[in-house]
C-alpha cells in the first residue's frame, strides 16, 4: 500500500508523469479493447479515450463481457485516481504561499537563532559568575 502510494505521489507531482500515466492507460486500453472486441486500432483508440474522458458518446461500445469490464476499470481508474492527480497537481501548482520562507532563508533564521542563543547563554553566565561588588571588602 506504501509503495502504490509513493508511485501515485511521484505521478502527481510530475506533469509529465500524470500525462504520460494517461496516455499509457488509454494506449493500453485501445490495444486490449481492439484484441476483444475485434475492432481496428483507429477505433479501439476512439473508444478508449471517449471512455477515458468519460464523454461516451455511444457510437462505438463494447459488447463482450471482457470489453465491459475493460471499459470499467478504465471508467474507475480515470475518475478514481488520473483526474484526481491532474487536478491534484495543478492546485498545487496554483495555491503557493507567498509567505513561504526559501531555503536558504530557513538556513539563515536558524543561523541568527544560533547566534542569539550563544548571546543569550553569555549574558546568563556573566550575570551568574561572581563579581566584585558580591565580594567582602579587603581588610
Amino acid at each position: 500500500m506504501k509503495t502504490l502510494f509513493a508511485f501515485l505521489l511521484r505521478i502527481a507531482n510530475s506533469a509529465k508523469a500524470t500525462v504520460a500515466t494517461f496516455l499509457l492507460l488509454v494506449l493500453a486500453s485501445a490495444v486490449i479493447y481492439s484484441l476483444l472486441e475485434n475492432k481496428g486500432v483507429g477505433d479501439a483508440v476512439w473508444w478508449a479515450v471517449v471512455t477515458a474522458t468519460t464523454v461516451g458518446y455511444g457510437d462505438t461500445y463494447p459488447t463482450t463481457p471482457g470489453g465491459r469490464i475493460l471499459a470499467g476499470v478504465l471508467i474507475s481508474s480515470m475518475v478514481l485516481l488520473v483526474v484526481p492527480l491532474i487536478t491534484a497537481h495543478f492546485a498545487s501548482k496554483l495555491i503557493v504561499d507567498q509567505d513561504a520562507f526559501r531555503h536558504e532563508e530557513q538556513e539563515e533564521i536558524k543561523a541568527n537563532l544560533r547566534a542569539i542563543r550563544a548571546y543569550v547563554d553569555r549574558m546568563e553566565a556573566a550575570s551568574s559568575a561572581p563579581d566584585s561588588s558580591d565580594r567582602p571588602a579587603a581588610p
